[in-house]
């Protein structure tokens, strides 16, 4: 018996997904005798006239029923005479595209269903891009529906053309197409007599044969989840295995921190042994203390990366846009950090592939960004380690899942990362980055009224510091540090301060002070200062002044 096929069926909207996976069920025996004659009876008055409605076995919410479409991912497990299957029935609808994602995540082959009479639709090149994001590498389009197009097998080769050209737009591995009629079982479970001219197998012989060959990842490495201190002589580090194996005695890398230490003890549940591979859950002492804990990565030869700034495509799925400069708590590995989505490189076209500008992104729409870390992260491209290269956005406020996606570059730690870094310690703190100078030689401004100033920026959420420099301070050096720190500095200028003409001030920020300080509330002033605050990025002058 072939190992476990994990697989998942996506689709367009009432393409007949949950029809196929309970048709699969019903032929192969695989229901008890009370869920059969539950079918039996729900189908009686469902939409075939008293006829088997094999989608109900899926469709299990009442919401589903009504409008006979799926709506959540559905997991069935089941098991024929050749194979173990797990299987994510997902929704078509566009509305539900991050629960496709869901179940795409977990599968190692994808059925993408196809209605026979409608060909390629805009749905299904998304749910095929998905997948190919998310690492599937096997396909099998089922052309659906064709007992509707009378069999046609001139209809099967147009839709076949349709595939194959999204076949070589997606770079798609190992594909099958097939024709069937999930509704009366053609090539479903056994190949169909009304279509004498396909001469392949049947969707359940493929699932069945099909011999899933992963790609082995280079070298070993665990993810920390967890670090096990029983007593005060024990210290483990707990974690599932993702690649290799490590025996007692073998040197291991600890990252970020770079630390080096040899195998001590490997346990699997309560039992000490001498070797550990891929796939099993292990808790591994080391000979030393090392600095590590849940987010680390115990590591030998799998050649992972240290950063603080991927290249990432993400699939955006939240009703808000995405835009630069917003943070979320990213999750990669078993770590969790707080990031920026510093850049919007370019959107995809769901269609064609093409490649577009972009300084936003709507629900269910795909782009390449660049994603900059408050903290150094182990990570590594997708294609080359999986769990390293896969990440999850997660909105800071509400705790939703915003995007999913992975890891296409990993970037490498230097004087531009350190410029995304500030940009980051300023977003943590809801804010830009800025410096406003209050020059006393005005006779408007006094220390007390910058006080008032700070005070209200302050109670408005503001991380804000209020500098007055002497005559023998570095004021440019100084600024530029408190800047970088993500702090608003309120710069009072004494009238007496030497090279008070080198300070620089923006054409926009000196309207705006000039123009509220005669005649104008506190409260509006501030107002005035937190909006220019907020789009303090648009130039490089605008955010340090000196």
């Amino acid at each position: 018996m072939k190992g476990l096929l994990k697989f998942i069926t996506c689709g367009s909207v009432d393409d007949g997904k949950s029809t196929l996976i309970g048709h699969i069920l019903y032929d192969s025996k695989l229901l008890y005798t009370d869920q059969e004659k539950a079918l039996e009876l729900d189908s009686k008055v469902g939409s075939r006239g008293g006829k088997i409605d094999y989608s109900l076995l899926l469709d299990g919410l009442m919401a589903e029923r009504e409008q006979g479409i799926t709506i959540d991912v559905a997991y069935r497990y089941f098991t024929t005479d050749n194979r173990s299957f797990i299987v994510a029935d997902t929704p078509g609808h566009e509305e539900y595209t991050r629960n496709m994602a869901v179940g795409a995540s977990f599968a190692d082959l994808a059925v993408i269903l196809l209605d026979a009479t409608q060909g390629v639709l805009v749905q299904t090149r998304r749910h095929a891009r998905i997948c190919a994001l998310m690492g599937i590498k096997y396909f099998i389009f089922a052309v659906n529906k064709m007992d509707l197009a009378k069999y046609s097998e001139e209809r099967f080769r147009e839709i076949e053309k349709q595939i194959e050209a999204l076949k070589a737009e997606l770079d798609l591995e190992n594909v099958y197409i097939v024709p069937v009629s999930a509704t009366e079982g053609d090539n479903v479970t056994k190949v169909s007599d009304n279509m004498t001219w396909y001469e392949g197998k049947p969707i359940l012989s493929i699932l069945e044969q099909v011999d899933i060959d992963e790609n082995q990842e280079e070298g070993f490495y665990l993810p920390v989840q967890r670090v096990c201190r029983p007593n005060h002589q024990f210290r483990g580090f707990q974690g599932q295995i993702e690649s290799g194996s490590i025996k007692v005695g073998d040197e291991i890398t600890a990252l970020p921190s770079m630390e080096k230490a040899h195998v001590k003890s490997i346990h699997v549940t309560d039992k000490d042994v001498q070797s550990a591979e891929k796939g099993q859950p292990v808790t591994i002492q080391l000979d030393r203390e090392v600095d590590v804990s849940r987010g680390c990565v115990l590591s030998a030869g799998a050649g992972e990366k240290v950063t603080s700034s991927v290249e990432a495509t993400l699939l955006w799925m939240d009703d808000d846009k995405l835009e630069s400069g917003k943070n979320y708590f990213v999750k990669l590995g078993t770590r969790l950090v707080p990031g920026i989505v510093s850049k919007i490189l370019y959107s995809i076209d769901v269609n064609t592939g093409e490649q577009k500008p972009a300084d936003s992104l709507g629900k269910n729409e795909i782009a390449e960004c660049e994603i900059t870390f408050v903290d150094r992260v182990v990570a590594d491209e997708f294609k080359d380690h999986k769990t390293l290269g896969e990440l999850i956005l997660i909105d800071r406020v509400t705790n939703m899942t915003s995007a999913c996606g992975v890891v296409t570059e990993v970037k490498e730690d230097g004087q531009e990362a350190g410029k995304k870094a500030d940009q980051l310690r300023a977003v943590i703190k809801g804010q830009r980055a800025a410096t406003i100078p209050f020059d006393l030689a005005d006779d408007n401004i006094t220390r007390s009224f910058v006080e008032q100033v700070e005070k209200e920026l302050t109670l408005g959420g503001r991380h804000t510091y209020l500098y007055a420099p002497k005559d023998d301070e570095p004021v440019g050096l100084v600024v530029r540090h408190l800047n970088r720190a993500g702090i608003i500095v309120l710069l009072v200028l004494n009238k007496d301060l030497k090279n008070k003409e080198e300070i620089y001030v923006s054409p926009r920020l000196n309207f705006v002070l000039t123009s509220y300080y005669k005649g104008t509330s506190m409260d509006g002033l501030t107002k005035k200062l937190e909006e220019y605050i907020d789009n303090a990025d648009k130039s490089e002058s605008d955010i340090n002044y000196i």
